[in-house]
């Protein structure tokens, strides 16, 4: 848990630096490839070749591949629709997909989930029930879609690892997860990527930079070893505390201006739909008990 908290610390600016500094400035794509290159070139000294299975790269790969590559996709273009504080109160309903995505490797269903993610959209609505647009709807998916990758990734590496017998440390064979992610990116950059909307500034280097190495690099690795340390309830719980950290960063520093009553109201359905979700997932956890007995 406290590689998790510690995690969430340093990714609390990153939302904000992309949203001010880099969304509709530079190529959404091209953020995405460096971010991506820069962890992998991060990983790939400590990289073991030979000493692990094809099938467990392949897995670790499939998992940046999500985690990474797709989530990234979609999470810069969320930021052309939506404010930032947006963007990370729709990311509460990441905790739900985490639940249930493990469900369905469990091959266990968790009904309550459908009802809760409703109950979290009427919080998206509410924060700004003035203003739904076809944007502001396409902005909350393309979150959810980010949010969805998120969430397989991180089962999927969890669930791999406690399987796993490679007698390695993760460092050695965590570069396989960003080449997963790289072969995502790279095709989806040249395929679809604006060269007219390259870095301009110092500035814009600079934190793209800081977000491959620091944030992607380190933080995705500090994350998923914490995930393998913790049950999947407090992982689900965890990858909420980014929400008031990365919201109270973007208020102090950038976002001053923001409808906080509104930002309260909507965030407050959401953490209750959450509440929702996880009694839904404890009466089912019990009755599954009473059955084994």
């Amino acid at each position: 848990m406290p590689i998790l908290i510690a995690v969430t610390f340093l990714w609390a600016f990153s939302f904000s630096l992309i949203g001010v500094y880099l969304a509709g400035q530079v190529d959404a794509w091209f953020s995405v490839l460096m971010r991506v290159a820069l962890a992998t070139l991060v990983f790939l000294p400590f990289l073991k070749w030979r000493q692990i299975e094809a099938k467990t790269a392949l897995l670790l790969m499939i998992c940046g591949a999500f985690q990474l590559g797709i989530m990234y996709g979609f999470y810069y273009q969320s930021f052309l629709y939506l404010s930032v504080p947006e963007v990370l109160l729709f990311s509460v309903l990441t905790p739900i997909y985490v639940t249930l995505i493990n469900g369905l490797f469990a091959k266990q269903f968790n009904p309550g989930f459908i009802f809760s993610a409703g109950v979290a959209v009427l919080g998206a609505v509410a924060i700004r029930y003035q203003g739904v647009d076809e944007g502001f709807i396409k902005g909350f998916l393309i979150v959810q879609g980010a949010n969805i990758c998120f969430a397989v990734g991180q089962v999927g590496y969890k669930r791999i690892m406690a399987k796993s017998t490679i007698d390695l440390p993760q460092r050695a064979i965590f570069g396989w997860f960003f080449i997963g992610a790289l072969i995502v990116v790279t095709p989806c950059f040249l395929l679809l990527g604006d060269l007219d909307k390259l870095p301009t500034t110092p500035l814009q280097w600079g934190i793209l930079t800081y977000l491959g190495i620091i944030a992607s690099g380190v933080g995705y690795f500090a994350w998923n070893r914490g995930a393998t340390l913790v049950n999947i309830g407090t992982l689900a719980i965890s990858n909420n505390l980014l929400i008031p950290a990365g919201i109270l960063v973007n208020l102090i520093f950038w976002n001053r201006d923001a409808d906080l009553i509104r930002l309260s109201i909507g965030g407050a359905i959401m953490l209750f739909a959450l509440w929702i979700n996880k009694q839904f997932t404890k009466s089912r956890v019990t009755q599954t008990s009473v059955k084994a007995v």
